[in-house]
């Protein structure tokens, strides 16, 4: 008969099964029984190796080729991962180990997909739910640290109570309004709800706070607290498809700066300048040191050697002449 002979599994999940037969297999060729093996006690070593373990037995997807004789289960069945998966169970709870925390974590983090994508089907669009698998991880990883194998209970039960509740009260510890005007909002909700299913209309304040059982003026107080529950994102105001534009794209920048405008004021400083070079020499230092170095008739006609009113009449010129070039620009 022959001896079952347990082949650790690649990655640690299981064990599979490799059947030896007892009787030799026929001697290799002589080069290959040299650099293969050598003799023991006269009888040759079979060339037929079993695959040590962790080595890789496929290639591009299909199984390598089995040696003569021997017969092994490869392909890793859900009861060879579900037995890794004990085992690895196991050996965290004797050990505590990060690397295998680690390993449990990426191996249940679909879980967190799962219940992010379940709770953020009732959010707001603003809600991201990228923020609900990043607060479900840290549930998932309190569920791995606190769980208890040896119970027989089943952890994936177990670590969907752990991953929504970490959700829920991330939000709740992001939400402004407190939890009881949060309660009193849907009871609200569902009786204007049953209340518009029975008169067929809106109903009134008074039908309302009777509904509710409460006082006129306590529903009236409620209004004001609920008030704050009503807060809507402004980019759902513009775009409640998620797709269009946001808000911030059509609101006007008044600090910004007028493309059109500055191109515009760019070729007039450009006209400018060609204008007051084309100028007589006198008529330039009048304009420069008028405009730009802001001096007065008075001191201009001190640098000129000329009097104040001479000043004057050759800044009339000058302007004049500007204006009449700058319109024949604009007109060519």
């Amino acid at each position: 008969m022959t001896e079952p002979t347990p082949v650790p599994d690649a990655a640690g999940g299981g064990s599979r099964t490799a059947t030896v037969p007892p009787d030799p297999v026929l001697p290799a060729p002589a080069s290959k029984q040299a650099s293969n093996g050598h003799r023991q006690n006269g009888a040759p070593h079979s060339t037929e190796a079993t695959p040590e373990p962790g080595a890789d037995t496929h290639v591009n997807g299909t199984p390598a080729a089995v040696p003569t004789g021997v017969t092994r289960t490869d392909v890793r069945s859900g009861d060879d991962v579900e037995a890794g998966i004990v085992a690895l169970w196991r050996s965290y709870g004797e050990s505590r180990d990060q690397g295998q925390r680690d390993r449990l974590v990426l191996h249940y983090a679909p879980l967190v997909k799962y219940v992010a994508g379940r709770v953020g089907t009732g959010l707001p669009a603003h809600v991201d739910v990228a923020d609900l698998i990043q607060s479900g991880i840290f549930g998932l990883v309190d569920a791995i640290e606190k769980f208890e194998p040896e119970r027989g209970l089943k952890f994936e039960t177990y670590a969907m109570q752990r991953i929504r509740g970490a959700i829920l009260d991330d939000l709740r510890s992001q939400d402004w309004v407190p939890r009881s005007v949060r309660s009193r909002a849907r009871d609200v909700e569902r009786a204007l709800e049953r209340l518009g299913a029975k008169l067929q209309r809106t109903p009134t304040d008074r039908e309302l706070a009777a509904e509710l059982k409460i006082g006129l003026a306590e529903l009236r107080e409620l209004y004001g607290q609920l008030q704050l529950t009503s807060v809507v994102a402004l980019d759902e105001l513009i775009a409640p498809n998620k797709g269009g534009s946001s808000l911030a794209e059509s609101l006007p920048d008044d600090a910004a700066e007028d493309p059109v405008a500055s191109l515009v004021d760019q070729d007039s400083r450009r006209q400018l300048a060609d204008a007051i070079a084309q100028l007589a020499e006198r008529d330039r230092v009048v304009v420069t040191l008028y405009y730009f170095e802001n001096l007065t008739l008075a001191e201009i006609g001190k640098v000129l050697g000329v009097t104040e009113s001479r000043v004057c009449q050759l800044h009339t010129r000058a302007v004049l002449r500007l204006r009449t070039k700058l319109n024949e620009q604009s007109e060519a």
